[in-house]
């Protein structure tokens, strides 16, 4: 269960903007040992064909705004292989563009 507030309609329109079509959180955001202090794992899969390159930062930065903490974003492509699997796994889905 996510453990902060979050307006579902602003996250799709985050997303559409950057043509994110998936964004999920994982990590302490979904458990009990979330706190004030806490940062937000969030895990994107973008549009077919767009590669973000460097606005993969910006994208990162805006996130810290529109959430209020500090987010540490991720690809699938990018993930630990030790660890992609229970990610991807655990994942909590806030939105997908096939839905």
């Amino acid at each position: 269960m996510i453990q902060i507030s979050i307006e579902k309609e602003k996250i799709a329109e985050f997303c559409r903007r950057h043509h994110i079509k998936k964004l999920s959180f994982f990590g302490s955001v979904l458990r009990e040992d979330f706190t004030p202090n806490s940062d937000i794992d969030v895990l994107v899969e973008f549009e077919a064909g767009h590669v973000p390159g460097l606005a993969f930062f910006d994208i990162e930065r805006k996130l810290c705004h529109l959430l209020g903490r500090k987010v540490d974003l991720h690809t699938p492509q990018f993930l630990s292989r030790y660890f992609r699997d229970e990610v991807l796994s655990e994942a909590e889905v806030l939105y997908d563009q096939t839905r």
